[in-house]
């Protein structure tokens, strides 16, 4: 039997476009290489670090430590307390007629830094009722102290590392 015309067109449009209906994988292979490749060389590498411990034998004593301060000035309207915060208050300055003794503050505070020279913060506790201008003539004096010798001024660097926070109450 013979196959029509119709028939005949089918048969060989289907051997022509026969195949082409498989899933080809390769494209998808080369996207998958590349991306693997970018994101290898993009990655953040965490850097590792070693640290050594050396760790005292038994029966070796603990080494002596420096005595450290953390120096607190607690501005009040009656006057300065000047503060270890691991040892208590180190010395109260009372408030003048015209205001806050900062000279007084700034000659202790010359004295502690001569104790500890390496000291370079301190900070500030501000009771509410202090206005802002004290505020700043106390942290001025706190961070520098300045004198005269001869015609000269002299500027010796205290405590510029300064933070501030609320007074106990």
């Amino acid at each position: 039997m013979r196959s029509s015309k119709l028939a005949r067109g089918q048969q060989r449009n289907h051997a022509r476009y026969r195949g082409r209906n498989d899933v080809n994988i390769v494209p998808m292979l080369d996207v998958m290489v590349i991306l693997a490749f970018f994101l290898l060389f993009t990655a953040v590498f965490s850097k590792t670090s070693i640290l050594e411990v050396h760790l005292p034998g038994p029966g070796s004593k603990a080494a002596a430590q420096a005595p450290t301060l953390e120096l607190e000035v607690i501005l009040r309207r009656t006057g300065l307390e000047v503060a270890d915060r691991n040892g208590g208050v180190l010395e109260t300055v009372p408030a003048t007629a015209t205001g806050q003794d900062l000279v007084k503050l700034s000659a202790y505070l010359e004295g502690l830094k001569a104790r500890f020279p390496d000291k370079r913060n301190a900070t500030l506790l501000v009771a509410e009722d202090v206005d802002y201008d004290t505020v700043v003539q106390v942290m001025d004096a706190m961070g520098v102290r300045q004198s005269v010798a001869g015609a000269r001024v002299v500027r010796r660097e205290l405590f510029p590392q300064i933070s501030l926070g609320d007074a106990p109450t």
